[in-house]
């Protein structure tokens, strides 16, 4: 596995549980794997492509999760800014709807807004457009050394993301049975690969919350928690994670 999109191959779909929503509602791997080849699809047909990023709102939530593996399967690389997406004429952004008519586009920026309907006819509704589309993954070229995430510090590979997960499946003994809490959202790239690629690359469950960046509380939702401060929140889960570093890439 040396790309993101391997985690999206046909032969992983199953009935086991890959994703479960913050109101407690679960995704099998088929469901989410077929969800994410859809979501490439309404990437592509909004221009993304190998190469040319797509601008996604961090929140943790299921269609920005969706979102960045069908843009990590065509080989669009995430910025997980929309603001900073649209200041530099990324192809795709998507927003939540409520941000929608705030939201001003450049020209060549396609708007896509999740949630419910858009205000604008102009902005695409990612739910609506995301159910009707072809559940097949389309075909991509992109490459270990392509970067898969454009953080505020510089860019991420899908080599270095992946071997960030694969570092803490190891120091966390990750497996088929565990459930992540991911207690952050998705800007930190060491949370996306702790807290969504470790466990999806083993056949775990990422557990999504509806709290902000780095706060914890609440009931434990399972057994190891990823959250993106200075270590200073004590999150309910049993363990907390040591988030990985990246090695340069």
């Amino acid at each position: 596995m040396d790309v993101v999109g391997y985690l999206l191959a046909r032969d992983r779909r199953s009935r086991d549980i890959a994703l479960v929503t913050a109101d407690g509602r679960e995704r099998t791997y088929r469901d989410l794997i077929t969800n994410a080849y859809k979501a490439a699809n309404v990437l592509r047909y909004l221009g993304a492509r190998e190469g040319s990023t797509v601008a996604v709102e961090p929140t943790a939530k299921l269609h920005t999760t969706l979102a960045f593996l069908g843009a990590a399967g065509l080989g669009a690389p995430v910025r997980f800014d929309p603001a900073a997406g649209i200041e530099r004429g990324d192809r795709v952004v998507l927003v939540a709807v409520a941000d929608e008519p705030t939201t001003e586009p450049a020209p060549g920026t396609n708007l896509a807004a999740f949630g419910g309907p858009p205000d604008r006819p102009e902005t695409t509704h990612w739910e609506q457009e995301l159910w009707s589309e072809n559940p097949g993954m389309p075909p991509s070229g992109v490459g270990p050394d392509d970067p898969v995430v454009r953080a505020a510090d510089g860019e991420v590979t899908h080599r270095a993301l992946l071997a960030a997960a694969a570092s803490t499946v190891e120091r966390h003994g990750i497996g088929d049975e565990t459930r992540v809490v991911l207690r952050s959202d998705l800007a930190d790239p060491r949370a996306l690969a702790a807290g969504v690629v470790a466990p999806l690359s083993v056949g775990g469950t990422v557990v999504l919350t509806d709290e902000g960046s780095g706060r914890g509380g609440g009931e434990p939702r399972g057994d190891l928690a990823v959250v993106a401060d200075d270590g200073t929140t004590e999150p309910p889960e049993p363990e907390r994670a040591t988030l990985p570093t990246f090695g340069g890439a």
